[in-house]
């Protein structure tokens, strides 16, 4: 069994076109994730947002019998971690904050959740990471704002909101860290229905309290139909399966797609304009990206 302090992938080499082509697919899904939540979040509760989401993405999940697989009774007090911090609470967390701030600041605040995974990883482990590893989430970052600068005037940005996202990159944080030895021993798949099915236990109450306030119209239910199947049953399960493989913070990295998949969405579908640091910053994420993506292996 693996150590249950361990961020270290299986596959702590370079990226491989597997771990490449996960990367991507989930950096597609959760760069249009705040889109559909926003849709959502205009006729329906946040706590009815939040428990739809996870129910739906487990009902997505249970279709499988590799899913279904039985959790060792050790197990259980680390998946109910998973699920409080990595699913309810930022799903909450989230559906209450794109009330309060714009989804591109929302996505923006989201790409800082490598930085956090692996300040976790690091007192976790009680151990510095590989220095290509900092080196490469640190400028990812900064692309990230070099991204999102030219987009942020005039734009929400409510202090209790961005409050709120900070708290939910903490979450995933943590999460992502204990995500690596259960994806090990039971499968990306299984480890993500048993904590949406936990979530949406500790989500239900929210929802009923608030069920009477929302309005469901046909946009605000098919987008969180996506959100729940979607960007919450598959993206998750993928990204506990990123996790397993190339470790916590690794996988994380995978938010700094988003921005970019919001600047390709906002030119094609919207006329956006992008400007010429937009796309200084997309240059250095990838760059960022490539360096995160080089094996762990110590020095």
């Amino acid at each position: 069994m693996s150590s249950p302090l361990t961020n270290v992938g299986s596959r702590p080499a370079a990226y491989g076109p597997i771990e490449w082509g996960l990367t991507l697919t989930i950096g597609l899904i959760w760069g249009s994730a705040y889109l559909w939540m926003a849709i959502a979040v205009d006729h329906l509760s946040p706590g009815v947002v939040a428990f739809s989401r996870v129910v739906l993405g487990a009902a997505a999940l249970a279709a499988f019998p590799r899913a279904r697989q039985k959790i060792h009774r050790e197990d259980w007090a680390r998946i109910a971690a998973v699920a409080f911090a990595g699913n309810a609470v930022p799903s909450l967390l989230f559906a209450i904050a794109v009330t309060e701030l714009d989804s591109a600041v929302a996505g923006m605040i989201t790409s800082g959740t490598p930085i956090v995974s692996l300040v976790i990883a690091s007192l976790l482990l009680s151990r510095l990471p590989r220095r290509a590893q900092v080196a490469g989430i640190a400028l990812g970052f900064v692309g990230i704002v070099m991204m999102t600068m030219p987009s942020l005037s005039g734009t929400r940005a409510e202090p209790v909101g961005v409050g709120l996202v900070l708290l939910a990159i903490v979450g995933y944080g943590i999460s992502s860290n204990l995500l690596v030895p259960l994806q090990q021993r039971y499968g990306g798949a299984a480890i993500t229905l048993w904590s949406l099915v936990i979530s949406s236990v500790l989500l239900a109450p929210f929802a009923a309290a608030t069920v009477g306030a929302s309005e469901f119209t046909a946009g605000s239910v098919i987008a969180v139909l996506v959100l729940g199947i979607v960007g919450t049953g598959v993206a998750r399960s993928l990204s506990a399966t990123l996790a397993g493989r190339v470790g916590g913070p690794r996988m994380t990295t995978t938010t700094y797609l988003i921005p970019i998949v919001a600047i390709v969405l906002g030119v094609v579908f919207r006329n956006e304009v992008v400007q010429p640091l937009a796309l200084a910053g997309v240059a250095v994420v990838l760059v960022g990206a490539y360096l995160s993506s080089r094996a762990v292996a110590p020095e």
